[in-house]
């Protein structure tokens, strides 16, 4: 996910590090700090396989800034991961969330709903984080507050995903 941040961000504009870096975290900063130590090497992985470049420029002060941009080898792999996410991508919400961030640089509507389907019908299986047997329990099955609680705000953020999901998908297909 870090390097669909990297990509999805300078696919917005070329960004110094540090502006990346405000970025990624500002996205993803709740679930996974970002360090220095991770960013970093991905940057320079990414720069190896060809992802992006890095341009010194000046900066404001004495010291020259380095710049990352986005090359069309970068543009591609971006497109590539935006157009087969794994399932992990559309399963986990966190992912998810990063995902979903960059989903309108694939620019084909078709590919979006193809996308977007998938994330919806994973949604629409019937889940719980606790169980009976094979069966999921709902929020009215607990006397505890704190997991009534948990179902029940899950509930209610998978029914706005839901909602969002299908008048998204039939805008976009609409738009065929």
């Amino acid at each position: 996910m870090l390097e669909l941040a990297i990509l999805g961000f300078l696919r917005d504009r070329p960004l110094h590090g540090y502006d990346l870096r405000k970025r990624v975290a500002a996205l993803m900063g709740h679930v996974r700090p970002v360090a220095d130590g991770t960013l970093y090497p991905a940057i320079k992985r990414m720069a190896a396989a060809g992802w992006l470049i890095r341009k010194d420029e000046p900066g404001t002060a004495a010291a020259p800034r380095r710049t990352l941009y986005l090359t069309d080898k970068g543009r591609e792999e971006l497109e590539r991961r935006l157009r087969a996410p794994d399932d992990l991508d559309i399963s986990d919400e966190n992912r998810w969330f990063t995902f979903l961030a960059f989903l309108r640089h694939l620019g084909e509507p078709a590919a979006q709903s193809i996308v977007l389907r998938r994330r919806l019908a994973f949604l629409e299986e019937p889940t719980s984080f606790f169980y009976d047997g094979d069966r999921p329990m709902g929020a009215e099955e607990f006397g505890d507050p704190f997991r009534q609680g948990l179902l029940t705000i899950a509930h209610a953020t998978s029914q706005a995903e839901l909602a969002w999901l299908r008048a998204t998908i039939e805008s976009l297909e609409g738009s065929l």
